[in-house]
């Protein structure tokens, strides 16, 4: 029986000829995950996970299928590409699936320079606890605090390879530490919850556990007796920790999936404004040490940067091979996929245009406003663009917070906002999506 990942990819491919395919790709993910949980001081959970994922996408003609399993037996391997290729024969053609040409693939390309993988032991388990109990404790002592909850800390380790009768093979691990900490302040019905966390690729980077607990705990401290806003129009102030929603309405609009079926308010936008002129979006995927990097994508096509947005102008849709060849176009190396479904598009590392002022700076100019900093439900039009989320944060006057609120909604519309956006300079470099603090003018907010 294969062990080894690429191994295993291969030997799934050679089942599916066997079985009648006319091609196929395959993928094989395998990893280990800890999680331990605290509460209170004690030890409330603590969950390890290993395993191995197998996904086997076979093609007969213009048909398709996906199977997936969780056994790495030979007998199942033959199992699989035989019920792929037995429903790839019952499914509706489809003249744009396929794979690459292998002209196109990644090739020499170089995972080490991407640095995805902590080389560095993985943590004891009490190592990891101990950061979640420092992150509690820390959280407790800020006055104000009356629990803390759901403090975690985790480590997880996972390898991924890919291969395809195209002649593409290749693979990559990808390490996360992480901690996190939920505070509450208050009691009974007053009660208000905030929270942070940190995950890096290498352990070394992560902030310390109790510096993560001060911050969630000083957050909630600060919502103590959060109330609702005054309703009408005002300029809103969307937080770091937020602000990159509003990028991921765009993505989702320009995503091919959503432009192939007609249901994106950008469908017609290609080549025009979407945001301010001074502003550019851009992916790049080859960022050292962060989570969304990749050397190529779930089709074998090599990932580089590019300018999504550039100077406000929408530049391109995000594109698989399937969607492109729908659209006439060329995929845009943004493939994902799991291992029981076919590759779909998805945006990976992106960076907006950071401002020259500072969060601060920017609620001085705004005067009366509100500064949200979290977002609850989302009522979006794929199709208008219309925006309606829940929201809570801090009312904002003459330039300065002047108390926490709570239960208000805000609306508007996603083309304008996204075209009015100012953004800060505080986006935190080791996220995949690098997008400051933004303010919007003249949102409509709904509170007393």
């Amino acid at each position: 029986m294969p062990q080894d990942i690429e191994t295993l990819a291969h030997a799934l491919l050679d089942a599916a000829r066997k079985a009648g395919a006319d091609a196929a790709d395959a993928i094989v993910a395998e990893g280990a995950s800890l999680s331990i949980d605290v509460r209170k001081g004690v030890l409330e959970q603590a969950e390890r996970a290993e395993g191995i994922d197998l996904g086997l996408r076979v093609l007969i003609g213009q048909r398709q299928s996906c199977v997936s399993a969780s056994d790495a037996r030979a007998e199942t391997l033959a199992e699989m590409a035989q019920r792929a290729v037995a429903m790839a024969r019952e499914a509706p053609e489809d003249a744009t699936i396929g794979l690459a040409d292998p002209a196109a693939l990644a090739r020499d390309f170089d995972t080490a320079a991407l640095e995805l993988a902590d080389p560095s032991p993985e943590p004891d388990p009490a190592a990891l606890e101990d950061d979640a109990r420092r992150a509690e404790a820390a959280a407790l002592a800020v006055p104000g605090v009356s629990q803390a909850d759901s403090c975690s800390a985790g480590y997880s380790n996972r390898r991924l390879h890919i291969a395809a009768t195209n002649g593409f093979s290749g693979g990559y691990a990808r390490t996360g530490r992480s901690v996190s900490c939920m505070a509450i302040s208050g009691t009974g019905t007053g009660m208000e919850r905030d929270w942070h966390a940190e995950s890096r690729v290498f352990q070394g980077d992560v902030l310390d556990a109790s510096a993560v607990g001060q911050l969630a705990g000083e957050r909630a401290a600060a919502r103590a007796g959060a109330r609702r806003p005054k309703t009408g129009a005002y300029p809103v102030l969307f937080d770091e920790r937020i602000s990159s929603s509003l990028i991921g309405h765009l993505l989702s609009a320009i995503n091919g999936n959503a432009i192939v079926r007609g249901a994106s308010w950008a469908r017609d936008l290609l080549g025009e404004p979407v945001l301010p002129e001074t502003l550019s979006l851009v992916e790049d995927p080859h960022r050292p040490r962060i989570s969304g990097s990749r050397p190529f994508d779930a089709e074998g096509l090599p990932t580089a940067r590019r300018l999504i947005v550039d100077k406000g102008i929408l530049t391109g849709w995000v594109l698989d091979l399937a969607t492109a060849r729908k659209l006439g176009l060329e995929s845009t190396a943004n493939a994902v996929r799991g291992t029981s479904s076919p590759p779909s598009p998805a945006a990976g590392n992106l960076t907006l245009t950071p401002g020259t002022a500072s969060r601060d700076e920017l609620l001085a100019e705004m005067g009366t406003g509100l500064l949200v900093t979290s977002l609850i439900g989302s009522t979006i039009n794929p199709n208008t663009g219309d925006y309606s989320r829940g929201a809570s944060g801090f009312w904002v006057e003459n330039g300065e917070i002047a108390y926490p609120v709570n239960e208000c909604t805000i609306a508007g519309s996603l083309p304008d906002m996204l075209r009015r956006i100012t953004p800060a300079n505080d986006a935190r470099d080791h996220l995949s999506r690098r997008v400051p603090s933004l303010r919007v003018e003249g949102l409509t907010l709904a509170g007393d």
